[in-house]
């Protein structure tokens, strides 16, 4: 019966070193496997970024008319310059103009020139001459 006992004492023994021996054969392969995971991870985060990077800006702001002036100012340069449309009703022309100005004004460091073709635009688009007493 000792002997019987020895022999599971010791097969009981082996069982535990053969799990043991099992957990750590698995553990070198699953700590590869969280490398490998985590290498292919910042892989594809730095590819992410790149792509981020090189996509084109998103205008943030309200674009505006990209090109110089006209010899003769017409309804659409002045509609543009004062951000209004073409129709717009002679009070919204009047408060685009006062906005505009306000921010392009000669005593507050903007152009006279800006500022000259800022009324210009108001007197198209209110159907006045351009003789109406304009400096420039």
């Amino acid at each position: 019966m000792i002997y019987f006992l020895s022999l599971f004492a010791a097969n009981h023994v082996g069982l535990k070193l053969n799990i043991l021996l099992d957990a750590c054969q698995a553990t070198p392969f699953f700590a590869g496997l969280a490398v490998a995971a985590a290498a292919l991870a910042g892989r594809y985060g730095i590819q992410a970024w790149q792509a981020f990077k090189a996509r084109p800006p998103k205008p943030r702001a309200r674009r505006f008319y990209e090109g110089g002036f006209q010899p003769k100012m017409t309804r659409r340069e002045a509609a543009l310059i004062l951000g209004v449309r073409e129709g717009a009703p002679a009070e919204k022309i009047k408060e685009a103009h006062r906005k505009v100005m306000i921010a392009n004004h000669p005593d507050a460091g903007g152009s006279h020139y800006l500022a000259s073709k800022i009324n210009e635009a108001k007197d198209v688009m209110l159907w006045k001459t351009k003789d109406s007493g304009s400096a420039f």
